[in-house]
């Protein structure tokens, strides 16, 4: 009889163990209902550094013309600020900057290369953002600025 009712203490032992670990239960919880909030998050973001300042250097190796973003007259209309993308120096440095002048336009053309000592230079590939001013003959007035890197 002791025999008996020690395996069967063993086995009811047994089972409300296995039912604990297979996540049934033993007893009754009562059910509350939860309603979950979205949680809203914004993503931080760095401030952007400003643009580069750069002046040209000239004598570049593979130089090309390069397409600027954004150009801002000011020093009423006497010079125009540019700003573009460009790469790391020394392997690539703005060489000059070609302004022509009409009665209804300036065309500015950026040229970029890689600059003479960079012979033997590993370069990354990262995007810098650069800004460079050029002064005009006459102030700008009402003419448009054209970008001479990107065909018409």
């Amino acid at each position: 009889m002791r025999r008996t009712a020690l395996l069967a203490g063993c086995l009811m032992l047994t089972a409300s163990c296995g039912a604990a670990a297979t996540g049934a239960a033993s007893h009754t919880v009562p059910h509350k209902s939860v309603t979950a909030q979205p949680v809203i998050t914004t993503p931080s973001q760095s401030p952007t550094p400003p643009p580069k300042a750069v002046k040209p250097v000239g004598d570049t190796v593979n130089t090309r013309k390069v397409p600027f973003t954004g150009a801002k007259a000011f020093d009423r209309g006497r010079k125009v600020k540019l700003v573009w993308w460009s790469g790391v120096e020394p392997c690539t440095v703005l060489d000059r900057v070609r302004v022509k002048e009409t009665s209804r336009r300036v065309t500015i053309t950026l040229y970029e290369g890689t600059a003479a000592k960079a012979k033997d230079v590993s370069c990354i590939m990262m995007a810098v953002q650069k800004t460079t001013t050029v002064k005009l003959k006459a102030p700008i007035g009402k003419r448009k600025i054209v970008d001479g890197a990107k065909p018409r």
